[in-house]
């Protein structure tokens, strides 16, 4: 378990930072950055849990996606370059990957098919789920940038947060009364 006593520590007023395995580097690191990015995804399923209404199931799924994303953070801020240590980093699982599938085929089998593309909106819990996986999609491609770098990525993270991305967009549609109330994209509807 992870205990904080200290919130600030300056180290970062300089513009520099620590990563999980003590190494120092800047900021605007390509790795930061991918993190980051999953931090702030995750911040967004926080405020579309807020506009949930109680027990309602898709609730459930998001608190444990975000529990994964801090994993996928863990994971990605510890790079994997093949050092021994004496403790054992945290790593997405091919688990996590599967469970996100299920849910998926699970919450998916409610839906009609679309038959359009669909705009961001609807309800407000759908409209938060859409800005979600909006910057999931960031943070993966953040990911995947860190990787095309020459950094080790660990593949199941960046899988993770593919899937991730996929069951927003879902639960999105779950949130506007199950795709009833989606809002269809019109091209070129306002020419």
């Amino acid at each position: 378990m992870v205990r904080l006593t200290k919130i600030y520590t300056r180290t970062g007023d300089g513009g520099k930072t620590r990563l999980g395995d003590m190494s120092e580097t800047t900021k605007t690191d390509v790795r930061v950055e991918a993190y980051g990015s999953v931090d702030e995804a995750n911040s967004a399923i926080g405020l579309a849990r807020a506009a949930l209404t109680g027990g309602d199931p898709v609730d459930a799924v998001l608190s444990r996606v975000q529990n994964d994303l801090f994993d996928v953070g863990a994971d990605l801020c510890v790079p994997d370059r093949g050092e021994k240590r004496d403790w054992e980093a945290l790593r997405v699982t091919a688990v996590q990957v599967t469970a996100l599938e299920r849910d998926i085929d699970a919450f998916n089998a409610k839906l009609n098919a679309l038959d359009s593309f669909i705009l961001p909106g609807g309800s407000e819990a759908a409209a938060r789920l859409h800005l979600a996986r909006a910057i999931l999609r960031r943070a993966e491609r953040r990911t995947v940038g860190l990787r095309e770098s020459g950094e080790p990525v660990s593949d199941d993270a960046i899988k993770y947060l593919n899937r991730a991305s996929d069951l927003l967009f879902v639960l999105a549609r779950i949130a506007n009364d199950e795709g009833r109330a989606d809002v269809k994209w019109v091209p070129g509807g306002q020419r």
